[in-house]
């Protein structure tokens, strides 16, 4: 809900007292019972809730996805699988599932910001994480520049890229097995490095830790690590850094 445009309507008796006051009756959220939906989180953080699908059942998550697009929000729902889209698509014809992101997205019309950010992932195998980043930022309105498939093992594929990946104010980098790409390209670098662990690797990886600590004790100066899998977090992480210039 835009409160500004809401104060303007009613300054101007496009709207009346009642229809004003039904709008804003639900804020700071609204209790669904099994969920209660910040409404006022895009005036605090400059985009709406997001939701996060694991452990809910389809017919909520509809329900959740509804009511925030009924308060005129773009809705983004992470980790949602075929059965979450598809109850978002009965209720919100203009859904999109981005399978590799498996991220669900109804948005109204693009935002676009002119800032860059480079995704670039170790292996194949880390594209889940980096595609619900990429789709992600896209989302906030962010451009996105991807490289895949460049990691240590094969070092000259990152070499040839640099150039193209120095040109973003913001790196995302995202591997798994022993984690080295983000010191790698922290040592290339000026600008911030967001590290993004995966849980790929055999089982010395213990299902992304290895990779983890080894991003924590990075000896690049201006790497940063967020949680294992975590793209979507790494995403708001790097357009916070990016608005928070701009501003």
């Amino acid at each position: 809900m835009d409160i500004r445009n809401l104060l303007k309507q009613l300054k101007n008796k496009e709207i009346s007292v009642e229809e004003a006051y039904a709008q804003l009756k639900n804020l700071p959220y609204e209790d669904l019972g099994f969920a209660k939906i910040d409404h006022h989180r895009s005036l605090r953080k400059g985009f709406p809730e997001v939701i996060y699908c694991q452990g809910k059942t389809p017919e909520q998550i509809s329900k959740i996805a509804l009511r925030i697009s009924q308060n005129k929000h773009d809705v983004l729902a992470t980790r949602a699988d075929r059965k979450a889209y598809q109850a978002i698509k009965k209720v919100l014809k203009k859904a999109k599932y981005h399978e590799t992101a498996k991220i669900v997205a109804v948005q109204k019309e693009p935002i676009v910001s002119g800032s860059l950010i480079s995704i670039i992932t170790a292996g194949t195998a880390d594209l889940p994480v980096a595609e619900e980043a990429t789709v992600t930022a896209e989302f906030l309105g962010n451009k996105v520049e991807k490289f895949y498939d460049v990691g240590v093992a094969g070092i000259h594929r990152l070499l040839k890229n640099i150039k193209k990946i120095q040109a973003a104010k913001v790196m995302i980098v995202v591997a798994g097995m022993e984690g080295a790409l983000p010191s790698v390209i922290g040592g290339l670098v000026d600008k911030p490095v967001i590290a993004v662990p995966t849980s790929v690797g055999y089982g010395s990886s213990f299902e992304g830790l290895a990779a983890l600590l080894t991003m924590l004790n990075s000896c690049a100066p201006g790497v940063a690590v967020v949680n294992i899998d975590n793209g979507f977090g790494a995403a708001v992480m790097a357009h916070t850094i990016l608005r928070s210039s701009e501003k």
